[in-house]
């Protein structure tokens, strides 16, 4: 029978979590890295057993580091990261010019058949890549030079959070930055092109027709569709099926079309999921009821899943890397909570339970589906 692993990334170090495939029963193993931000982990699809994790804290910098074996055993690697070039400068939060300057890697993305090349997402906002297991990271430059001037940090910083690798196309890579917007190469980095055709945000940026700019949360993509893309932004759910060459509102019926997370059913490639939250100031689900939504058409129409969740009560909000689903017959999906719970379901959402609590503030959440 298969097995399902949870990478957990928290504000006080990482936790592993494995089931059988009935994923009614788990194990718990951590904290690892205890004490420190683990901002991201995620598994290599190539080698499941090579898990890249970004460990960060305030006083000691930005460490990455590696497991050969499943999450047993790790070792640190490589952990400089220098922007190529002229560093040049980036607009700050009152509209003057900023210089760029390295705080940490949001988000890891291992390549789709060879377990040592992987990608990293920093802030501020750029994308590295390393072919040695992490050892050594080099930056894709042409990214920044996709009108880098213009991209100003949002709330929470300007990090590079979102790494789409095409299973199709080796060259395209389809990124999202808080708070630039989204981004796609089709030539393996070498040169980028803003995608936010479509995208609204009118009080953020008095200019409709701005390329840059946008605060996007998140976008997904079913590897069956590489040109269908999701994306949650700062208000707006939406969906392109252009490769991100244009982009429509799919919030339809939801409570609230601001959120942070957006995922696609493994075998579903039409439906998504959402975790509506009241607003960009009270980030807590409406009603203080958590509850996820699910769109079977593509959005537009969607219905609130609440069975087995908190529906009285309930404060927390979902990071944008805290969603997840597994690729198994029964398509499973997870999520995180900044309170410390760790939810799944095993049914497409139909139903939910907590798998752990008590945790430190979830930062991320990713799973490996395994033989």
């Amino acid at each position: 029978m298969s097995s399902v692993r949870l990478l957990v990334g928290t504000k006080k170090g990482a936790f592993i979590l494995t089931s059988d495939g009935k994923r009614e029963n788990w194990k718990v193993d951590g904290p690892l890295f205890a004490g420190w931000e683990i901002y991201h982990m995620k598994g290599s699809a190539a080698d499941p057993n090579r898990i890249y994790a970004s460990q960060s804290s305030g006083w000691f910098g930005q460490v990455i580091q590696r497991s050969n074996d499943g999450g047993k055993t790790w070792e640190p690697v490589g952990n400089k990261f220098a922007y190529e070039g002229e560093v040049g400068t980036h607009l700050w939060y009152d509209g003057t010019q900023h210089p760029w300057e390295f705080k940490r890697i949001w988000h890891l993305e291992p390549s789709l058949g060879d377990p040592d090349t992987v990608y990293a997402g920093a802030e501020d906002a750029a994308l590295f890549r390393s072919k040695d297991g992490g050892q050594n990271w080099e930056e894709l430059p042409g990214l920044r030079a996709a009108k880098g001037h213009l991209w100003q940090p949002g709330a929470g910083g300007m990090g590079l959070h979102t790494i789409l690798l095409d299973p199709s196309d080796s060259d395209r890579i389809y990124i999202a930055i808080s708070a630039a917007g989204a981004f796609r190469t089709d030539d393996g980095g070498k040169t980028w092109v803003p995608i936010n055709q479509g995208l609204k945000s009118p009080f953020e940026i008095p200019d409709p027709d701005a390329e840059v700019g946008h605060c996007v949360h998140r976008i997904a993509m079913h590897p069956s569709r590489p040109d269908v893309l999701f994306m949650q932004k700062h208000w707006d759910v939406l969906r392109s099926d252009n490769a991100g060459g244009m982009w429509n509102e799919v919030s339809g019926d939801l409570p609230t079309d601001f959120g942070f997370p957006i995922d696609v059913h493994a075998h579903e490639p039409e439906t998504i999921y959402v975790v509506p939250i009241k607003s960009d100031s009270e980030h807590y689900p409406p009603e203080g009821k958590l509850r996820v939504y699910r769109s079977k058409s593509g959005g537009n129409e969607w219905e609130p899943l609440a069975k087995g969740l908190p529906q009285s009560d309930c404060y927390v909000n979902v990071l944008r890397d805290a969603m997840a689903v597994d690729n198994l017959d029964s398509c499973g999906v997870y999520f995180g909570t900044t309170g410390g719970q760790v939810y799944g379901s095993s049914n497409g959402g139909d139903s939910w339970a907590p798998i752990v609590r008590d945790l430190p503030k979830v930062l991320s959440v990713e799973v490996q589906t395994l033989a």
